[in-house]
């Protein structure tokens, strides 16, 4: 039982402990990394040195007088020798006290064993963290998702490749930043907390603030706070940082979630085109080494030059339905046809959105640009001059989702006033995902904002790129309590 081996575990770092070894030290000897070691190996072979390395141990054989220990750190895995000669006051101590999992100090000489494997001759061994809980691979396993991810320290500690996932996580990031800076954008940090959420169609989760005696929600977008900063005269600027929406958990969605969002100043969606491949390409191919990546057994080519599709084209093409027209009865009657359970407070934009989503873009498979929708569907963006029906709006679409979407920004406060309102008096019929009514940015657009394009591009993307569901791909998710 497992009960019965941390209860054994916890007498040996007793035995330890008396012995004079406490194994929680607070400074260790370490002069290389395992991976200095091996790639210097016959230089230290040969001068015979004493080098001290520090890790886990994830291997144990025990030969009687001589027992091979596998270390490991971040670097990679070397093979320590203890043998009986060289640690006779101590060697039986280290023999039944020590398992897979204790973090040791190790030092020694590096040395060929007679199977050719570069190792390390211990002349020094000394316990610094002892495991009270056996690895899974030792004991009961780790396989099922849900504890994969509930115990994700132990999914990375024991699968490589996972551990890998968010090195290139981190290389995802920095590759977005260091494209924008070379652009000539500055990284700002703007509030999680905020007084009226806005910025995207989606219900926030709300918070209590002691010191101010209010209610605050956390975000559900970095949008509108970096569009008064081009309020204030800033012309390039981008921030990432998380984001927090509470909605429904499923292969492309989470509650709390990282997000890139940029805003350009005299520009507008056409440009953001052209930048926005060079983007994607740039990112992806420093994450991944390649322009084409696969996902769901599909070869992704994200090197071709990107196809433009228009929003109302392609909509009457896969349905039927001539948007110039289609007015809200018509649209409810298609959605309940396509079984999409349409809400009664659903407004046009919500019922083309999502007709769309769930109906049409599944079939987007390769790199587009997506634009030009209904202005009922993007209560931000731009409408377009000679055809006010619509916004000037583009949607990075591949893999059958969006990976990706930006605008000409609505900066007319009349008119912004006016669609707010639209979507209040949607939240008002039960649409819990409209966006609010939102004073003190309409303020600022009175005071003038200028002709600005925005982007915004979540892990989403990186998800994609792994070829799995975002939760996998991201090291902590959130789950239920047990």
């Amino acid at each position: 039982m497992l009960e019965d081996i941390i209860h054994e575990r916890k007498k040996k770092l007793e035995a330890l402990t008396k012995a004079g070894f406490y194994p929680y030290p607070e400074t260790v000897r370490r002069t290389h990394l395992i991976r200095d070691v091996l790639e210097s190996f016959n230089i230290l072979s040969k001068s015979k040195k004493t080098v001290f390395v520090c890790g886990r141990i994830t291997g144990l054989r025990d030969q009687g007088k001589i027992i091979f220990y596998d270390i490991n750190d971040t670097s990679g895995k070397i093979q320590a020798v203890l043998k009986r000669e060289n640690f006779e006051k101590h060697f039986s101590l280290f023999k039944e006290n020590l398992d897979i999992g204790d973090f040791v100090e190790a030092g020694g000489t590096a040395f060929i064993t007679l199977k050719k494997e570069k190792s390390i001759a211990l002349n020094s061994l000394r316990i610094i963290v002892k495991s009270l809980q056996p690895l899974p691979s030792q004991f009961y396993g780790l396989e099922d998702t849900e504890t994969l991810l509930r115990k994700r320290y132990l999914d990375a500690l024991l699968h490589p490749e996972i551990k890998e996932i968010f090195v290139k996580k981190n290389v995802f990031w920095q590759s977005f930043r260091e494209f924008l800076r070379d652009q000539g954008f500055l990284e700002v940090e703007t509030p999680v907390l905020e007084a009226t959420p806005g910025g995207a169609d989606a219900e926030p989760f709300k918070t209590h603030h002691n010191a101010l005696g209010a209610d605050f929600y956390l975000r559900i977008s970095l949008e509108i706070s970096l569009k008064k900063l081009l309020i204030a005269g800033y012309e390039k600027v981008f921030e990432i940082g998380r984001i927090f929406r509470n909605e429904g958990i499923d292969a492309e969605h989470l509650q709390d979630y990282t997000q890139l969002e940029f805003y350009w100043a005299y520009s507008n969606y056409l440009e953001l085109m052209t930048l926005i491949q060079r983007m994607y390409r740039s990112v992806i191919k420093k994450t991944t080494g390649s322009l084409k990546t696969k996902w769901q057994g599909k070869t992704i080519d994200w090197g071709k030059k990107w196809p433009t599709v228009d929003y109302y084209t392609i909509f009457k093409k896969s349905t039927g339905l001539d948007l110039r027209v289609a007015d809200d009865k018509l649209l409810f009657r298609f959605a309940v046809k396509k079984d999409l359970e349409p809400h009664e407070s659903w407004g046009r934009g919500r019922l083309i959105d999502k007709i769309f989503s769930k109906t049409i873009r599944k079939d987007l498979i390769q790199p587009c640009f997506l634009v030009n929708p209904p202005a009922d569907v993007e209560p931000l963006a731009k409408r377009i001059e000679k055809e006010p029906a619509k916004v000037a709006r583009l949607q990075v679409v591949a893999c059958g989702t969006e990976l990706g979407k930006g605008f000409s920004e609505a900066n007319d406060p009349i008119d912004q006033r006016e669609r707010f309102e639209e979507q209040m008096k949607l939240r008002e019929e039960g649409d819990r995902e409209a966006q609010r009514l939102d004073e003190d940015f309409l303020e600022a657009l009175e005071y003038g904002m200028p002709p600005a394009a925005g982007f915004g591009v979540s892990e989403r993307l990186f998800a994609i790129l792994m070829d799995k569901p975002v939760r996998e791909t991201t090291i902590f998710p959130l789950m239920r309590k047990k």
